[in-house]
């Protein structure tokens, strides 16, 4: 604890004051560190972990570039196996074209028909479907409005005509029908 000793003071004009003066005691003594050994201690310390922010820096780089590159790998063997299954719809465009000088107009008809259930077979085992249309309700989601008809048989909002077929692959609509709704009013 602190001592107090109060002191009056009179200065020339004969006005006092008192002042109250603390006398700290002395602290206790500290325990001397040795600061050059400290120093080099923390200096080790922070060396090492700059070392070791620098190796999580160089594998986090690493990991992202193995990361990329095995993505692009990926992309690239699902595309292979895509034009692999494409390969025999292009075979059998090829022999189509081939005989349409010795072809009548009905095995043409058929061998085209064939083509289009096997492109919509290949397209399929991707995950393609086709959005159902006619009759159903409009959706906007799946479907793109290009015209409106009236039809006294058909309630307001189905769809009438399909004017080209809408797609989804995987959950996901990558082409929208475009299609004519029903609007009687």
């Amino acid at each position: 604890m602190a001592e107090e000793k109060k002191v009056f003071v009179n200065n020339e004009d004969g006005d006092s004051a008192e002042i109250t003066l603390q006398k700290k005691q002395a602290e206790p003594e500290v325990e001397e560190i040795d600061t050059a050994a400290e120093l080099e201690k923390l200096k080790a310390e922070l060396s090492a972990k700059d070392e070791r922010l620098i190796r999580l820096q160089a594998d986090f780089i690493n990991f992202r570039k193995r990361t990329e590159k095995e993505r692009t790998d990926l992309a690239a063997v699902i595309e292979q196996a895509f034009l692999k299954d494409l390969l025999p719809l292009l075979d059998n465009l090829s022999r189509a074209s081939d005989s349409m000088e010795n072809a009548d107009a009905e095995t043409l008809r058929k061998g085209i028909e064939m083509i289009k259930q096997e492109t919509v077979a290949v397209m399929g085992k991707h995950g393609l479907e086709p959005i159902d249309t006619l009759n159903k309700p409009f959706d906007p989601n799946y479907h793109q409005a290009v015209g409106t008809v009236k039809d006294e048989t058909k309630e307001d909002g189905l769809i009438a005509a399909e004017l080209q077929r809408g797609y989804i692959a995987r959950g996901r609509v990558i082409r929208p029908s475009m299609v004519q709704v029903v609007s009687n009013s």
